[in-house]
């Protein structure tokens, strides 16, 4: 009965995974929208943040690092604002940080479609195939994407 439980709860897992890897379509502050499909043969990296959170602003200097070392060769970084007082807060502060990747004002609707928030900052990584194989809710270090793609390779 106890392997029973333990197959179907790991079925259900492996399902919810898959669910959540489907495509998405995610509109930035400058119109363009990023299509999941559109980076096949990169990696994606989807990091939903707000402009109040201390463990993200501790982390976008490396995602900045992050996006302009891999951009043209083998990674994208998404970074999608929640919780935001207003769309000028949003772009003052990715202007007075000089943020390069590309910068969504998000909702939780729209976060739901890639997976679950339960704290910022979370992020989602998209394998060049465009599978999710994981996610993180805490603060990334650009090292540890570069670690973890370099052994996924």
């Amino acid at each position: 009965m106890r392997v029973m439980r333990a197959l179907l709860v790991t079925s259900l897992l492996l399902f919810a995974l898959a669910a959540t890897a489907e495509e998405f379509t995610l509109k930035d502050t400058t119109g363009h929208e990023h299509h999941l499909s559109d980076y096949r043969g990169k990696w994606v990296l989807v990091n939903f943040w707000a402009t109040w959170c201390a463990p993200c602003l501790v982390e976008i200097p490396d995602l900045i690092a992050l996006h302009k070392a891999h951009k043209d060769k083998d990674l994208v970084v998404i970074g999608v604002a929640l919780d935001y007082p207003s769309t000028k807060v949003v772009l003052d502060f990715v202007k007075e940080h000089a943020i390069n990747y590309p910068i969504v004002l998000g909702t939780y609707k729209i976060a739901s479609r890639i997976g679950e928030v339960e704290g910022l900052p979370t992020s989602y990584l998209y394998n060049p195939a465009g599978k999710l194989v994981s996610y993180q809710t805490g603060i990334l270090t650009r090292e540890s994407v570069e670690e973890y793609i370099s052994r996924k390779k």
